[in-house]
């Protein structure tokens, strides 16, 4: 069989130094290998939203939607429950995961949905040219703050382990090996799989020189340890000089919730006491 060329021809208009091309290369060798594993490829669904992120439909060669603005997790979602044998991949940006759609976002998490959720975190809403995110640091001057926005922003990670996510992880573009492998292990994560990824905008939030003498590679972490991993999450608050951790931060296993959604048996004496319970409650 010949391997799927999955770059497409589409012409690709992310800006030169965008981390957008990181994260894409990444899951074209991930599902590269899984084509080497015998694996097909029509079974995977790629969910993006609204933003530059967004654009990875278009290049990438596999099945994709596009979806409303903070409405990625929602959509995937429903295409998880009617197959639950797809791996669905959701690719979003922080303005569009973290502003329009943290309900989805909060909810996906606390549902335990099986889904890959890749978040291209650049921290600024680039496609509209330079609008502070809900992660975007205090102070950050752009179109809609030329002042500086007065408001700090908030922790993806702390908020998924409060929301009951089972996979978190974080990322950065400038490191593809360990970013792939986080990745793949979202993927092959069975329940809600949460990876937030540092992604340089070259043109409006370009933070490599910030985020290079302080990220670290995160070892010896025991992954399954809630509090630790809160207090991993918390040494870095967006606006300090504190170190930035990266790698696997968390993982639990526990039922998804589409094996709870799934249908079972019910016994007629079961469902007869069923109606009897609701026709007395409306008397």
């Amino acid at each position: 069989m010949t391997p799927r060329t999955l770059i497409t021809d589409a012409q690709n208009t992310w800006c030169p130094g965008c981390g957008n091309f990181t994260i894409q290369h990444t899951l074209k060798n991930i599902l590269a290998d899984r084509e080497k594993e015998g694996k097909s490829l029509d079974d995977v669904v790629l969910v993006s939203g609204i933003g530059c992120h967004a654009k990875i439909a278009d290049y990438l060669n596999i099945n994709s939607v596009y979806t409303l603005h903070g409405r990625t997790i929602p959509v995937a979602t429903g295409i998880k429950l009617a197959n639950p044998n797809l791996t669905v991949i959701c690719c979003c940006g922080d303005g569009d995961c973290y502003a329009e759609g943290l309900d989805h976002l909060v909810f996906a998490a606390k549902r335990n949905i099986d889904l890959t959720l890749i978040v291209h975190n650049n921290r600024v809403y680039g496609l509209t040219t330079g609008q502070y995110t809900p992660t975007s640091p205090l102070g950050f001057r752009g179109k809609s703050t030329p002042l500086g926005t007065a408001e700090y922003p908030f922790n993806p990670i702390e908020l998924m382990l409060a929301s009951g996510a089972t996979y978190i992880a974080r990322g950065y573009t400038r490191k593809m090996d360990p970013l792939k492998k986080l990745i793949a292990g979202g993927i092959a994560h069975h329940g809600f799989s949460f990876i937030d990824v540092l992604q340089i905008c070259a043109t409006f939030f370009p933070a490599a020189d910030y985020y290079g003498p302080r990220v670290y590679d995160l070892a010896g972490h025991d992954t399954g340890d809630f509090e630790a991993s809160c207090h991993v999450a918390r040494e870095w608050d967006y606006n300090t000089d504190a170190r930035i951790a990266l790698g696997l931060l968390y993982r639990r296993q526990a039922p998804t919730f589409e094996e709870k959604m799934q249908p079972r048996p019910v016994a007629a004496n079961e469902r007869q006491e069923a109606i009897t319970a609701l026709l007395k409650s409306r008397t």
